[in-house]
């Protein structure tokens, strides 16, 4: 072993190794108990972010832990076809040579797509490799492949055919840079600094009107009503009148509505069905006819008459100052409200009335909210899984359809007479008329309802394999929170319908990673860290470490500090490991030969941890788990046991040597699904090695030893009080022989300040009791707050006694 471990070459050299010798595949003809995560699939133009090293770093943490175990384990990997973001990436790479799709046609532009994907997509399964994520990459599926594609046209028909598509005149979330649809969970919403302009509509019969506010004047040429609510007594005789709307001069009636609220502005409310979501609500509650003014490209639209063609901005001050030529308006004021923008182009949302295609949400998510509340689907932590819950309820239909070229397309057909066919496949004539001049609809489906199939797609479905019998259900998914009503939830019920069982048991939402300076990662902020800079700087392993040190329940700050925890403990391991086998020199086979104290406890340490560990993980408390291996390695294995082992190894004891090298391998065991390369790599070197450490078992319980497990307790409390004081405490025989050994106390000046130490120790005890007796401390402090307290008080004792008293 080289003097000093160096993880560049090695983690890259394991990887391949691992990969080439088919230590990541899933066999279905194995059979045993399985275990199963369908990794989510990122943008097939992605590049690995800190999310995603996260989620690998716990996801893989499992897998490799389950795989020691026996399971029969499945990491699939996989691209989603990402709709709107490649088709906006190669928009804008036909945009420099000053060309738009339009330009090439839908047939050329998909193959311009295809040639751009091979050129830069599917380069991320490069980047989960170097963070050490085992994935079987041999089952690398696309959502555009053609078997997938069949997966998607099934599920569209089968949900047709059960009525619950359909297609409609709807509010919709439009994005006029885009020119599509997009799904209330698509959108950002950010705060504007608006005008908000008070203008009065005249009442048709008799004096005086009715005064609205408005912070979009662009829309009145759209409105069909003015609406109060019932209970507000300034308008009570204003229902049932009826109103001039500025500009435009159109009679519309004053309606009551219980959506109008009476706090908002002067009350009344101008109804534009075609433009706002709760207006549009408000019209069909009430029959009131849909105009729509504004067009597509965000412009002011043909049935705007004379301000056709302008912009928003333009048509409101036209408005506006045509109202107060007139009297008409009353004040303008400043408005600071939120509004929604694409999130990937950031162009402000238009609330548009479109003809789009709809899933009925109502009879497909009652199963799916009855296995989240009989809990055969878990969110954790729990207050994501009351989210994920209240969310699937108040779901409402889902626009599933898309104005993009790339994408699943309908498998939907209409013939010259209106006739719609629906079919997996192309069919020949219409279903209802027997039409051959059929045209196929041109939208694509959202790109969440390809990927709401994932966890049985990618094991072949609809066709019936033996993958999809072994490892369908899955276990678990891990992702961020805001993806629980875009894909979680959707799998959910997908699962459920298509294969009448859940896709997973559990789902960990993980933390978001923040800037060290508590802003959002962004690389336009400037913000971002690559996850490759860390591992480039700090290597995999430790990269690894510190991410699930600072995993949680709430967002984090990305923290150097605990990669570079991870690096050193990297590095004390890689030392500990080169002690033992130069004292060996590979001469002594690896064997449980305990004569000593120290060695009967650091194998109960060693159980006692991987109880611990299994314990975590089981809680999928991924920053507990990390921290105890750390005490375990760092603490227990390097700075006591070795050093009280040495003088041994160095008279060339035998049983010593053997039983170091077996500890050494039950603790390369632990360490393995977290930091996978450096481990992998100091157990090549140890003496027999005919199986790879990610394919050997993992350590079974071993209680032989739990009686020795604070067998350390004297010698460690006196080595901290001499190494706090210089006060040496009375110890005998093994005891001693550790201390000397660990401690080497003739190497330090004792001053012998018996006393101080003693009155400290009895000032630290009276506190540490003193808070226990607290109940309000007690009761309210988080639960290892308290326990650490506890171990204080027990510590601070046991070292009050080695000073007698």
């Amino acid at each position: 072993m080289e003097p000093r471990y160096r993880p560049e070459g090695v983690e890259e050299r394991w990887q391949e190794t691992w990969e080439a010798e088919g230590l990541y595949e899933a066999h279905a003809e194995r059979g045993g108990p399985t275990f199963v995560i369908a990794h989510p699939p990122p943008n097939v133009t992605g590049e690995l972010h800190m999310g995603h090293a996260l989620q690998l770093a716990l996801a893989d943490t499992l897998v490799r832990m389950k795989r020691m175990q026996g399971f029969n384990t499945l990491f699939q990997p996989g691209y989603d076809h990402a709709g709107i973001s490649t088709q906006n990436a190669v928009e804008k790479d036909l945009a420099r040579e000053g060309k738009t799709r339009h330009d090439l046609g839908r047939e050329a532009f998909e193959a311009r797509v295809w040639e751009w994907l091979r050129l830069y997509g599917r380069t991320i399964m490069t980047q989960f490799r170097r963070i050490g994520a085992s994935l079987d990459y041999r089952r690398e599926r696309f959502t555009m492949d053609d078997d997938y594609v069949q997966a998607v046209m099934r599920f569209f028909v089968h949900l047709h055919g059960k009525g619950w598509i359909y297609r409609d005149n709807r509010i919709i979330n439009w994005c006029p840079f885009h020119e599509t649809s997009l799904s209330d969970l698509e959108l950002v919403h950010v705060e504007r600094d608006d005008a908000l302009s008070y203008i009065t509509y005249p009442f048709v019969e008799g004096e005086g009107g009715i005064t609205i506010a408005t912070a979009r004047p662009a829309t009145i040429p759209g409105d069909v009503a003015v609406a109060v609510n019932p209970e507000d007594e300034r308008y009570r005789d204003a229902v049932g009148r009826e109103v001039v709307v500025p500009y435009v001069g159109r009679r519309v009636p004053v309606i009551a509505d219980e959506g109008v609220d009476p706090e908002f502005g002067t009350g009344a409310l101008k109804v534009t069905p075609g433009h706002d979501p709760l207006d549009f609500e408000i019209g069909r509650r009430h029959g009131l006819p849909e105009p729509t003014v504004i067009a597509p490209d965000g412009r002011m639209g043909e049935e705007a008459g004379d301000l056709a063609g302008l912009t928003q901005e333009e048509a409101g001050e036209r408005i506006v100052a045509w109202a107060k030529e007139r009297g008409l308006l009353v004040k303008r004021e400043s408005y600071r409200h939120s509004i929604a923008l694409c999130e990937r182009c950031e162009s402000r949302i238009e609330p548009l009335i479109s003809l789009q295609w709809w899933c009925a949400m109502d009879d497909l998510k009652k199963p799916a909210l009855a296995a989240l509340r009989e809990r055969k689907v878990v969110y954790r932590p729990e207050s994501q899984h009351r989210f994920a819950t209240d969310s699937l309820e108040h779901a409402p239909d889902w626009n599933i359809s898309r104005q993009l070229w790339w994408g699943h397309q309908l498998p939907v057909w209409y013939c010259p007479d209106g006739h719609v066919t629906v079919a997996e496949s192309e069919p020949e004539a219409c279903a209802e008329c027997g039409s051959t001049e059929l045209r196929r609809e041109d939208d694509v489906l959202d790109t969440w309802f390809s990927s709401a199939l994932w966890p049985f797609a990618t094991l072949g479905w609809p066709n019936e394999t033996l993958d999809l019998v072994t490892y369908y259900p899955g276990d678990l998914n891990t992702t961020a929170r805001e993806i629980i009503r875009l894909w979680e939830n959707r799998m959910i019920f997908s699962g459920l319908e298509m294969m009448g069982d859940v896709p997973f048991r559990d789902v960990i939402i993980h933390s978001t990673v923040l800037a060290p300076d508590g802003r959002r990662m962004s690389k336009s902020l400037g913000t971002g860290i690559d996850p490759l800079d860390v591992i480039a700087d700090h290597g995999a392993d430790a990269t690894r470490y510190g991410l699930l040190k600072m995993s949680s329940t709430q967002d984090v700050r990305f923290s150097y500090g605990a990669v570079e925890e991870g690096r050193k403990l990297a590095n004390k391991l890689w030392n500990a490991g080169r002690l033992l086998l130069q004292a060996t020199e590979g001469e002594v086979k690896p064997e449980i030969r305990p004569h000593a104290l120290e060695e009967r406890w650091i194998l109960a340490r060693l159980d006692a941890v991987r109880a611990e560990v299994e314990a975590d993980l089981a809680a999928f408390d991924f920053s507990h788990a990390v921290q105890a291996l750390f005490r375990l390695t760092f603490d227990d294995f390097c700075d006591w046991y070795a050093e009280a082992i040495k003088p041994r190894l160095y008279e060339r004891d035998e049983d010593a040597a053997a039983t170091a090298l077996a500890a050494l391998e039950r603790l390369l065991r632990l360490l393995h699904p977290v930091m996978p390369h450096v481990t992998e790599e100091i157990w090549s070197n140890l003496p027999g090695r005919e199986t790879r450490l990610i394919v050997s078992a993992w350590p079974e319980p071993d209680d032989r030893f739990a009686g020795d497990l604070e067998a350390l307790d004297r010698v460690q409390d006196a080595a901290a009080i001499f190494r706090r004081s210089g006060v040496l405490a009375e110890l005998e025989g093994d005891e001693k022989r550790i201390f000397d050994a660990v401690v080497r106390p003739e190497r330090v000046q004792a001053n012998g300040n018996v006393d101080a130490e003693r009155a400290r120790l009895h000032n630290e005890i009276a506190r540490a009791e003193a808070m226990l007796a607290n109940e309000r401390f007690v009761a309210n402090a988080p639960d290892d707050v308290v326990a650490g307290e506890r171990d204080k008080l027990e510590r601070y004792r046991r070292e009050l006694d080695a000073l007698g008293g």
